[in-house]
């Protein structure tokens, strides 16, 4: 999701970081637990807590943990019957999965018509619930590319009522250096290394899911049975911890890729990252305004610009085009997903978190040359899309997008007439693209027919017989 830089990369191709063994003799591993031991109080300091454990494999498993770790600290104080979650309608789908996973009841609570938490809603039910009030799971900045409001005032309810915060980090780089989960009050909070601190994302690669912690809930950080953990720590008269049982196999989860997120700590340093945050957000910023009079822009906050004129609308690091006013003349948010591979684009997130819409996310890693080319392609596909409006065509640029080059090349004359458009309108529907293009590799294919039509590949078993007699 941001620039996996080479320099950032290389040191998890040295053997001394890629092939050691996880439960390599400590005195045969020091230099990777002093990597260890500073990355974990970077990312404590970074999110305002007391202690951080590197266990979990990815975030979803990160905000199972941090669940985990809540669930035991109530038992621990004797709250056992504190098992509801609060989770807006906003959150990240996997929070209501990580909740019952974890045992825990999921509470829904309302969002209003601009996306902001409903605190009147929140407030029935942290009364409602007080009782059994486990603990709230709130994303900050909200899903919806918002910086909530109202954040301070729900972590303050929530804890009047007994329960704990756990902060979804998955927006944490609109955060690093400008603020933190443990300022706004919360007790717990996830990151992704592989989103917010640079490790590559996606492609089925390693994650890392760490957890954050206030010092209250530090020593039910995850232990392992046979290696030292961040919970297996000395405390206060000499406590130890009561870690909970392990989540990953290996008691630093993802070691191998942890050296990515640290060089990218300590080559930023303190004073530097919190410009990756603040260019962020300036990058969506840029984005939004200069696509807002072509699409319809969701959930926008407000803030001051400064003189008498009044408010300026803005967004997180992350906005989102509403594209279902376009349904009613046949064009789908997967048309224009289609379409900007044409561009040269993969389509960002579609329909997430809501359906029929596209949520861009630029990071701080993009110059402006590549948002202007990416403004430019969404410009140029509103104009095709009001084409559709004016009645000029049907849009079968869009519906037979994407065009790869077997497309272009080998589609007879004849049949290429009968689209309504012309292969260079297909092929290059700017200029730039003439120059430098990324080409599909696939044109057009039915997805939901492939997801409600599966279809096997491997051999049959009578081909795997013969094949074994020869």
């Amino acid at each position: 999701m941001k620039l996996n830089a080479t320099v950032e990369m290389i040191p998890i191709t040295w053997p001394e970081f890629s092939q050691l063994h996880p439960f390599a003799p400590r005195d045969q591993a020091s230099g990777y637990i002093e990597l260890i031991d500073e990355l974990e109080k970077d990312l404590a300091e970074i999110t305002g807590f007391h202690s951080a454990t590197l266990m979990p494999n990815s975030g979803a498993q990160g905000e199972y943990t941090g669940l985990y770790v809540i669930k035991s600290y109530l038992q621990n104080k004797g709250e056992s019957n504190r098992n509801i979650v609060l989770i807006p309608v906003s959150a990240h789908g996997t929070n209501p999965a990580s909740a019952t996973m974890a045992g825990l009841k999921v509470v829904p609570v309302k969002c209003l018509s601009n996306g902001n938490l409903d605190l009147e809603d929140l407030k029935l039910k942290v009364t409602k619930h007080s009782e059994n009030l486990a603990a709230i799971m709130i994303t900050y900045p909200s899903t919806y590319g918002m910086f909530e409001p109202t954040i301070r005032d729900a972590v303050e309810l929530v804890h009047s009522h007994g329960g704990q915060v756990y902060l979804d980090g998955a927006n944490m780089n609109a955060q690093v250096g400008l603020t933190s989960p443990g300022d706004l009050g919360a007790d717990v909070c996830h990151l992704n290394l592989h989103k917010t601190f640079a490790i590559p994302h996606g492609g089925g690669g390693p994650g890392v899911g760490p957890i954050c912690v206030a010092e209250h809930l530090s020593k039910f950080l995850p232990s392992h049975p046979i290696a030292k953990t961040s919970s297996m720590v000395n405390f206060n008269n000499g406590e130890t911890g009561f870690g909970v049982n392990p989540v990953s196999s290996a008691p630093f989860g993802s070691a191998s890729v942890l050296p990515i997120s640290y060089s990218y700590i300590k080559m930023l340093g303190g004073k530097n990252i919190p410009f990756a945050s603040i260019m962020a957000i300036l990058n969506a910023n840029y984005m939004m305004y200069r696509l807002k009079d072509h699409y319809k822009i969701m959930f926008l906050g407000s803030g001051s610009n400064g003189d008498d004129s009044g408010k300026i609308n803005y967004c997180a690091h992350e906005f989102i085009i509403d594209l279902r006013p376009f349904k009613s003349i046949g064009i789908e948010a997967i048309d224009v997903a289609k379409r900007l591979q044409d561009y040269g684009f993969h389509a960002p997130t579609m329909s997430f978190p809501i359906p029929g819409t596209l949520m861009i996310e630029p990071t701080e890693s993009e110059d402006i040359e590549e948002l202007n080319r990416f403004v430019d392609s969404m410009i140029s596909i509103r104009g095709e899309i009001k084409q559709v409006e004016d009645g000029i065509n049907k849009g079968e640029i869009l519906h037979n997008a994407p065009h790869n080059l077997r497309d272009l090349l080998e589609t007879s004359e004849e049949e290429w007439l009968q689209r309504g458009y012309t292969r260079e309108q297909a092929g290059y529907p700017l200029p730039f693209l003439k120059s430098s293009k990324n080409w599909p590799t696939v044109a057009r294919v039915d997805d939901t027919y492939g997801d409600t039509h599966l279809l096997c590949t491997c051999p049959s078993v009578e081909e795997v017989a013969a094949e074994s007699e020869l």
